[in-house]
């Protein structure tokens, strides 16, 4: 992979965006994703913006809310983690309950989307770009449940799915490169960390003069390739892990497998000497009447007789 032009993005979401003055580029890639103008009004400082020693290089999240008073939570996971889904709706959660006092009536709860952007295999599925909202079908009619001409006019929307949590998910690693329209410019830009000339997309163009590593400060350039070498050590540290798991799997099944081969043996051996055993006490058996037909026939009693009397 060649050398990276631009910082990451989560190098940007964690330093850069934090600044109102770069909101400009965070707002061109959520308008491009959301498919409508987004303006970022604040971010909003909670719990989840904080980091901990294992999310500093792993995770990133930032919660902004925008012009419309909508709430958007974007999350950035390189590590694999088979929960996922449960913490993207627990994320939801949280922010509405969050952002909610006792007096506030439930017509109050403003949407909430959840961006996740993750670098590992997520699930099963072809696509690199998925996208998740509540419905309610009928069971019996199968019909699709509409908001009613009061509800829209109080919730100021068409659709229940509006309502509640909506979910993006980007499958980073599972995008192809071909960018066949300019969300999928991004997207390459999320992969590679590089923005190519003809690329178009909202937000970008401003994420090329912002984001450019040439223009960095020294002490900016610093922090960044610590930060890229810290996250080199942590996958590093991950696959050493991975391959001690895979060696001591590897010693553990050679262990099972010996000791199946020995009770095998054992269970062979043993059967072996049972046979022995019987083919002994038969050969005793037939020793014993061909000594008992013997008497009877040296007392003077007919073969067949003496044969139907010792059961032979």
């Amino acid at each position: 992979m060649p050398y990276r032009t631009f910082v990451s993005f989560d190098w940007a979401i964690k330093r850069l965006f934090r600044d109102k003055a770069n909101f400009c580029v965070l707002e061109g890639f959520l308008s491009e994703l959301l498919h409508e103008d987004i303006t970022i009004l604040s971010l909003i400082d909670s719990e989840s913006n904080q980091e901990n020693a294992r999310d500093k290089f792993n995770r990133v999240d930032l919660m902004v809310k925008t012009a419309k008073g909508e709430q958007l939570i974007i999350e950035v996971q390189y590590d694999h983690q088979v929960d996922y889904f449960q913490r993207m709706n627990y994320g939801t959660a949280k922010v509405i309950t969050e952002n909610m006092s006792s007096s506030d009536f439930y017509s109050e709860v403003k949407r909430v989307i959840s961006v996740n952007i993750v670098y590992f295999d997520l699930g099963e599925g072809e696509d690199y770009l998925y996208y998740g909202r509540t419905v309610f079908d009928g069971v019996h009619r199968h019909d699709r449940l509409k908001l009613s001409d009061k509800q829209r006019d109080v919730y100021a929307c068409q659709e229940v799915g509006q309502l509640f949590p909506e979910y993006y998910l980007i499958k980073v690693k599972s995008f192809d490169d071909v960018t066949t329209d300019t969300l999928d410019e991004w997207i390459y830009f999320l992969r590679h960390s590089d923005i190519l000339p003809e690329f178009k997309a909202k937000g970008l163009q401003e994420a090329r003069q912002r984001l450019s590593i040439m223009q960095m400060s020294p002490k900016e350039r610093a922090e960044f390739d610590a930060f890229i070498d810290d996250r080199r050590f942590q996958n590093s540290a991950g696959y050493s892990h991975i391959l001690q798991g895979i060696e001591q799997g590897r010693q553990e099944m050679a262990e099972e497998v010996a000791k199946a081969q020995a009770e095998a043996k054992a269970a062979d051996e043993k059967a072996k000497a049972a046979d022995e055993k019987r083919q002994q006490a038969q050969a005793e058996a037939k020793t014993s009447l061909d000594k008992a037909l013997a008497a009877l026939l040296a007392v003077g009693i007919p073969e067949e007789q003496a044969r139907k009397n010792l059961g032979i």
